[in-house]
């Protein structure tokens, strides 16, 4: 790949590398439906916008390094195609990054929407 002079080709390529992971990577999908559906929530029970700035940070963290983990893969692929001790780390370490993010997003969605969720129900 030529390097391109314009700066406009770098939002182009970036936008590229999300819609690849998005039709190729299933956990890319999955955490992007959950963070519509988190969002639509937010939006429904009108939570402060401190929560939304919130919720949007640890959706934005969980999807980059979602993309991030998609790259790491192809590279290792790309650089070892046959089984490598190494690369089963570098695959390893970046889905524990992954899942490090989407553990405590999650916490975080819980300690945000656990007071809306019970007034909503009326159970506060």
């Amino acid at each position: 790949m030529k390097p391109s002079r314009r700066w406009s080709s770098s939002f182009r390529y970036a936008l590229e590398g999300i819609v690849t992971s998005l039709k190729t990577q299933r956990h890319v999908r999955f955490h992007c439906v959950a963070a519509v559906i988190v969002i639509a929530a937010a939006i429904a029970l009108s939570l402060p916008g401190r929560d939304m700035a919130l919720l949007l940070l640890v959706i934005a963290l969980v999807i980059s390094l979602e993309l991030v983990n998609t790259a790491i893969e192809a590279v290792v692929d790309l650089a070892a195609p046959e089984w490598h001790r190494l690369g089963k780390i570098a695959k390893d370490a970046a889905a524990g990054a992954v899942l490090v993010a989407a553990v405590f997003a999650a916490a975080i969605g819980i300690l945000i929407f656990y007071e809306p969720v019970m007034r909503w129900l009326g159970l506060s």
